[in-house]
């Protein structure tokens, strides 16, 4: 599609997010493939193209012989205008082939604010918003991400949906379509969605009903046919050393959001934090090796010549041999322009030494700490094991070390929350100002408070919890605001960043969304919704106006969906979507957090029976692994080496 999509490339803002090429990017022969995906991150480029996931799964799909994956993301308005005028589909980036002539269409959805883009790229490739309306000759859509497991809320959208990680399960959906083309196509589409159902680890929902009561509650969701499972449960990927993707990162022409080549170091997490989605689904904790990551690194850095590299995973800091492999990166790449990054730590998690060796190059930019509750009560109930004294001691300890700034982030709406708990916030950054200037001696000391909105999300113990309503979650940011304000001594030094409650009670809408949330969605998009995790682009008037119009035959509404607490014998619309975790184990930890119990982080303490471990036929993945010193790097002490991909 180059060709008619190089005309309007002058017309609009940014056009080298189209063009491609980028180093390590892949295009095979299309003839030769028998399976062809078109892999999609629903967002801008910007944000899309350094995506962990999207990344992994192109590599992995590319190294097969039997097939080919591109690369889609979302166009701006003023390129999806031009596109319709014109009658240019949409494209993939890679070879700018049309996402209509693929076979698989797979999105990775990070957060449900990405929907209505989804729309707009089925839309533009010509396939229809209904997966009951598509044909033989259509792509399957398939859903993937975080987000992907509650796909309820886009279930008439999607034909399929897989839970937890994805590169076995690519490898499965593909052996399955190849099969079935090879097959003669029996069954036709219907068939194909059968076969993958029928593993009992790919959802269509097409194939399962949702019956309702009267009062708009759900009576049940079961299988049409009896080969369905009445379970879907979640992939889990067990040895993260025998998949070192991305073996070849990409790196983008354009600018992006993270400039920085990363390395994952270890996947789940037990810490149990229980507002986080992110930590429960992705259980149990699975620990890449100190030689696996130098590899990696060492691999990633010849490949891209990026000088950051980003030790990623949940809390980096919590991998149990993060100080070795700290220092034996900071001994590889000392003198050279490369530069070592944890992009968050856990209060509890940091020391000195640790920052010292990922700072040893000399660049030595802000911390940012996690602390989330404002006090402690509200720390014991999201059991975030981290005390006053705790956050005080580290950040004093951070300033002594030489750095001046500091980020806090913490949450607004949580679950028992009083303005009282988000007014300590403010008591909390005035100590940590008050600490670092006593033990520097200087007046420059900063501290940024960054607030996020709480939405409770499935598969955590706060899915049960009443979303606080957008009034009283900006009436306590104003309240905190001015009391910021109004502290002549410190305030100036305490920067506050915060975003109004409104996108969190759409996303809240989405998050814990059933089947006729996916109305809504289509009539906010037919009403304009696009790239709704962007402020310029959101608006709260007319996502609650496609609401109202789309569930008014409904006994359900916004606040059914948000500001409702669900009681224990609902039937939740992801219940039949296994994440592992055991229902009555959520519960009991609900029932923890509204007494303000805490608990142990299960990698260092007996067993708590949340129920992955044993359900999943999986176990918790540390060391140590006897290795302390790495030999020498192969990249040159005066920076990374270069090489043809």
């Amino acid at each position: 599609m180059f060709d008619e999509l190089e005309q309007l490339l002058p017309f609009i803002g940014k056009p080298i997010q189209y063009v491609g090429g980028e180093v390590n990017s892949v295009i095979k022969d299309w003839d030769g493939a028998l399976v062809r995906w078109a892999l999609m991150y629903p967002d801008a480029y910007e944000v899309g193209a350094p995506n962990q996931g999207v990344q992994i799964l192109y590599e992995v799909i590319n190294e097969r012989a039997d097939a080919l994956a591109e690369r889609t993301y979302a166009v701006w308005p003023d390129l999806e205008a031009l596109m319709r005028e014109h009658g240019v589909p949409q494209f993939t980036v890679d070879a700018h082939r049309a996402v209509g002539d693929f076979d698989l269409l797979g999105l990775s959805f990070s957060t449900e604010l990405g929907y209505t883009n989804m729309l707009t790229a089925l839309d533009l490739a010509g396939i229809p918003l209904l997966a009951a309306d598509r044909v033989d000759g259509h792509p399957l859509v398939i859903a993937g991400g975080h987000a992907a497991f509650n796909p309820e809320a886009i279930a008439d959208f999607i034909d399929a949906a897989v839970l937890g990680d994805g590169e076995e399960a690519v490898n499965l959906i593909t052996d399955i379509v190849r099969d079935w083309k090879l097959a003669g196509r029996p069954d036709a589409r219907a068939g194909l969605l059968l076969e993958l159902a029928k593993t009992g680890s790919v959802y269509v929902p097409s194939l399962y009903d949702v019956d309702y009561l009267p009062d708009g509650h759900i009576r049940r969701v079961a299988p049409t046919r009896a080969e369905v499972p009445s379970r879907v449960r979640k992939h889990t990927l067990m040895d993260l050393d025998a998949w070192p993707y991305p073996k070849n990162p990409l790196v983008p022409l354009a600018e992006t959001v993270h400039e920085r080549m990363s390395v994952e170091i270890f996947r789940g997490c037990t810490r149990g934090c229980r507002f986080c989605q992110a930590g429960m689904i992705t259980r149990p904790v699975r620990e890449r090796s100190i030689t696996g990551i130098a590899e990696m690194v060492d691999n990633g850095l010849c490949k891209t010549g990026y000088e950051e590299v980003g030790l990623l995973s949940l809390s980096s800091a919590d991998h149990s041999e993060i100080a070795d492999i700290a220092r034996n990166l900071a001994d590889r790449y000392e003198g050279s322009q490369t530069s070592l990054s944890l992009p968050s730590t856990r209060v509890d998690a940091f020391n000195v030494d640790l920052a010292n060796e990922l700072s040893r190059n000399g660049r030595r930019s802000g911390l940012t700490f996690a602390p989330e509750g404002g006090s402690e009560r509200m720390r014991r109930v999201i059991n975030k094991l981290v005390s006053e004294e705790d956050l005080i001691r580290t950040v004093t300890t951070a300033y002594a070390g030489g750095w001046r700034q500091v980020k806090l982030y913490f949450m607004c709406g949580l679950p028992t929350e009083t303005d009282d708990d988000v007014l300590q916030i403010a008591t909390l950054a005035r100590e940590v100002i008050k600490a670092g200037r006593e033990v520097t001696g200087r007046r420059d000391i900063r501290c940024t408070v960054s607030i996020g909105g709480f939405v409770p999300k499935p598969h955590t113990p706060f899915q049960w919890a009443a979303q606080l309503d957008h009034e009283t979650t900006d009436a306590r940011l104003y309240k905190l605001r001015d009391a910021i304000r109004a502290d002549r001594q410190y305030g100036k030094a305490i920067g506050l960043r915060y975003h109004d409650g409104k996108p969190g009670i759409v996303e809240g809408l989405l998050s814990r969304g059933d089947r006729r949330v996916g109305s809504v969605i289509l009539q906010a998009w037919r009403d304009g919704a696009r790239f709704d995790g962007w402020s310029e682009h959101f608006s709260y008037d007319r996502w609650m106006a496609a609401a109202e119009a789309a569930l008014a035959d409904q006994p359900v509404d916004v606040n059914w969906y948000t500001t409702r607490e669900r009681e224990r014998t609902e039937v939740l619309p992801w219940d039949h979507l296994d994440s592992g975790l055991d229902s009555e184990w959520l519960w009991e930890d609900w029932q923890d957090a509204l007494s303000e119990v805490a608990v142990e982080d299960c990698r260092w303490t007996p067993c708590f029976d949340c129920g992955v471990c044993d359900q999943l036929g999986t176990e918790i993945q540390v060391g140590p692994t006897g290795v302390v010193d790495l030999p020498a790097p192969t990249v040159r002490p005066d920076g990374p080496v270069l090489t043809t991909p």
